[in-house]
């Protein structure tokens, strides 16, 4: 009995140990990872760093914590923030944010409130923690802008994993449940008040693959810029009028993308007559859609929904034959 008794106990005293060491190691990183943002020229305040979860976990607190970034210009601040890992899962943590956040950038300030924020980041296990895979949950989500615009969500979940087929890839999915925009943002997709004030659905599920790694590196430098984007679902809903679409683009150095996308629109011509309305698209372009775009769809056999490609060459968008505008340049920097 006092053997059990006196391996009993010197088991706990090593866990101790182990855990003693463990939360130093967690309180040192933080703090020394702070320490080298500031001495990059960052803002890296907060009042209080705190580990604790013995005996089974390493549950790591920032009070008041403010992060700006000079390069960017970017700054984030919120009242705490928490990294929550389990003591023999060393790569494997779980992030929770608080109810209310800011975000700022060089042209707009955001507010963003919640009832739950959370995600589970698993990394690899080296010293550049290149991630692997994360799951990260959004509940009543709000969005105010500086100027009193706001938008919400009520639930959704962003998933990601690292590609088994591309280097510096990772299959990204992203559902959204009622996703309300904001004011501004409704007018101007729809000044005349047509649709509900909800999308119904957003789902996305694609493969973006980046010049880089998702780690430490991208973190605390530049991220990585997109070079290719396989969509695999892309459908969003907004009363009576649905679009999806799939396919793939490549983004080449200045950052623009190239390759075609398979379109399957349906009340399409509401679709233009709001980007007519919005200014998105000149009248003489929208009529030349509608009429061209018409013969396609009545030769689908469907006068309302409209199965075309969005092709992307040369900096150019062109829906069918018929050319839309620029194509978007997606390079950051």
């Amino acid at each position: 009995m006092r053997t059990i008794i006196s391996v009993l106990f010197l088991a706990a005293l090593g866990w101790f140990g182990y855990w003693f060491i463990g939360s130093t190691a967690h309180e040192k990183a933080a703090t020394l990872w702070l320490e080298e943002r500031r001495s990059k020229g960052w803002v890296a305040d907060y009042t209080a760093l705190t580990v604790e979860g013995f005996p089974n976990r390493f549950d790591t607190t920032i009070s008041d914590m403010e992060l700006v970034n000079p390069r960017s210009g970017w700054a984030w601040k919120a009242p705490f923030f928490q990294v929550l890992s389990l003591s023999y899962k060393p790569n494997h943590f779980i992030a929770v944010w608080p109810n209310e956040q800011t975000v700022s950038t060089p042209h707009q300030k955001f507010t963003i409130t919640s009832s739950d924020m959370r995600g589970s980041l698993v990394f690899e296990a080296n010293s550049s923690l290149e991630l692997d895979r994360s799951t990260i949950t959004l509940k009543d989500i709000m969005v105010s802008t500086s100027d009193k615009q706001s938008s919400s969500i009520e639930s959704a979940v962003l998933a990601s994993r690292q590609s088994e087929t591309k280097d510096f890839a990772h299959d990204i999915a992203f559902d959204a449940n009622n996703f309300v925009p904001s004011a501004a943002i409704k007018k101007w997709l729809d000044p005349k008040s047509i649709l509900p004030s909800a999308f119904e659905t957003l789902v996305i599920k694609t493969t973006a693959g980046f010049d880089a790694p998702w780690d430490r590196i991208a973190v605390e430098g530049s991220a990585p810029n997109l070079t290719y984007l396989g969509v695999d679902t892309f459908d969003a809903k907004w009363g009576e009028m649905q679009i999806q679409a799939k396919g793939t683009l490549d983004v080449d150095g200045l950052g623009y993308p190239t390759g075609k996308l398979s379109l399957r629109a349906k009340n399409w011509k509401d679709m233009i007559q709001l980007a007519v309305s919005s200014g998105t698209l000149d009248a003489n372009t929208g009529k030349s859609l509608e009429t061209g775009l018409g013969l396609v769809a009545m030769l689908s056999g469907n006068k309302d929904t409209l199965d075309v490609p969005l092709s992307f060459a040369n900096r150019v968008m062109s829906i069918g034959p018929i050319p839309i505008g620029k194509a978007p340049r997606l390079k950051r920097n």
